[in-house]
């Protein structure tokens, strides 16, 4: 049958057919999902190379890690609720430029100043991201796919930053050009994702106003906020602590001087996170964040044991077990949250919830890293695990009192909640 070129337009309907909701769009913007956050993680095996070129500590390391942590917030406040109103691609494609200055700014970086200002360019990309890029992968999902979108868009996040150290640390260590191959390989990933972002069409209605991200939690939901928040603190400062030190417990510490080896266990703990993310999604939100809290507790014992004997499997083993503690007490801890809150102030309290956790991989990293300056990289990582297993211990034992107090609400909230 003859083709009416009218109607057939190579060009415009080739990308359409291969952008809409066949499930071509969902998994190109699945793809420019990860291929942002990728970048965010890259640096981390990086960070000892820097050091020796520039002359730095670990407490300037931490510093310029935790840098990210501004660029983040800053997005998330400003224009955290901007893709509502003028949808989901521009705001994308900002994430993208973002992502790709960062990699322009560390390829020429010859100053701690320059590693400062390609840092908050990529915490710029992930803050313009995370949120946009979740929903328009949920929204974009062909619809056997809309079930399972959740997952995807958590595995495409987690999935991208945790292969950036690895990815990072393969290069520094057995390819030429160590400084600049890993951010080469990134522009030509974040151009693919511009690329995959421009050829699939807007997925929201565009629906929202321009205005500033509200930060706010109602008195009601306060108490399970303040030990969610806890859980999500203490989850994301070993985060932290992982991607800007851990290169430096394998170098100093375990002393194996091998760059693919230090971003492997880098990128390991968000690998947990995610899976842990995925699995702990049927457990009822309050019990998780317990269960959460007891497993990063152990995590953080194990982490004092490997610097201790200078354990090269006790910090791959700390590193998965911390993982899997910091997926399963942060997303759940965010569903026990919004069961509790009503939809109108849902987006305030999020972003709340979101704040706090991104505060938590600056500050306590930073601190971790002035400790290793004063006391020793030893001392100062055995102290910062000693401080975050306390406050998991808190948030355990302040849950369980919570749960104790309240007979019969874990089964309660799990019959009552609508599901997602």
């Amino acid at each position: 049958m003859r083709q009416d070129p009218r109607r057939f337009k190579p060009g415009v309907h080739t990308l359409a057919m291969f952008s809409g909701r066949s499930g071509y769009g969902f998994a190109l913007l699945a793809y420019a999902f990860a291929a942002i956050m990728l970048g965010t993680t890259m640096p981390s095996p990086m960070y000892a190379l820097y050091s020796e070129h520039l002359h730095f500590a670990v407490a300037e390391t931490t510093v310029i890690y935790a840098t990210y942590a501004g660029g983040v917030l800053t997005a998330l406040l400003v224009f955290g609720s901007w893709s509502d109103a003028i949808g989901r691609r521009p705001v994308l494609l900002a994430g993208t430029l973002c992502a790709l200055a960062s990699a322009v700014v560390f390829l020429s970086a010859d100053t701690v100043d320059q590693l400062l200002v390609g840092r908050v360019l990529s915490g710029l990309s992930a803050g313009l991201f995370t949120g946009t890029a979740t929903a328009a992968v949920i929204e974009a999902a062909p619809p056997n796919w809309r079930t399972r979108a959740p997952a995807v868009a958590t595995i495409a996040n987690m999935g991208g930053l945790s292969s950036g150290p690895i990815l990072a640390g393969l290069l520094v260590q057995y390819a030429p050009e160590p400084l600049r191959l890993p951010f080469v390989v990134h522009i030509v990933l974040t151009v693919l994702a511009a690329i995959a972002v421009l050829v699939v069409p807007e997925t929201s209605p565009r629906t929202g106003t321009l205005r500033l991200q509200r930060l706010s939690v109602p008195p009601p939901v306060r108490p399970i906020f303040i030990i969610a928040g806890l859980a999500a603190f203490a989850g994301f400062a070993v985060t932290g602590l992982f991607a800007a030190v851990a290169p430096a417990f394998v170098a100093e510490i375990i002393g194996i001087d091998n760059h693919a080896l230090a971003g492997l266990i880098a990128g390991s703990i968000f690998a947990a996170s995610a899976a842990a993310q995925i699995v702990a999604v049927r457990i009822e939100p309050r019990r998780a964040v317990a269960l959460g809290s007891a497993i990063l507790i152990i995590g953080m014992a194990v982490l004092a044991a490997a610097l201790h004997f200078s354990s090269l499997s006790a910090l791959i083993a700390a590193s998965l077990v911390s993982g899997l503690g910091q997926g399963i007490s942060f997303s759940r801890g965010l569903a026990a949250v919004a069961e509790g809150t009503p939809a109108d102030a849902r987006a305030a309290v999020n972003s709340a919830y979101f704040v706090v956790a991104y505060i938590a991989i600056s500050i306590p990293v930073v601190g971790a890293g002035l400790a290793a300056q004063v006391w020793g990289l030893r001392t100062g990582g055995t102290v910062f695990a000693l401080a975050v297993g306390a406050l998991a211990a808190v948030c355990l034992v302040a849950i369980l009192r919570q749960e104790s107090r309240t007979p019969g609400s874990a089964a309660g909230s799990t019959e009552n909640r609508t599901p997602a």
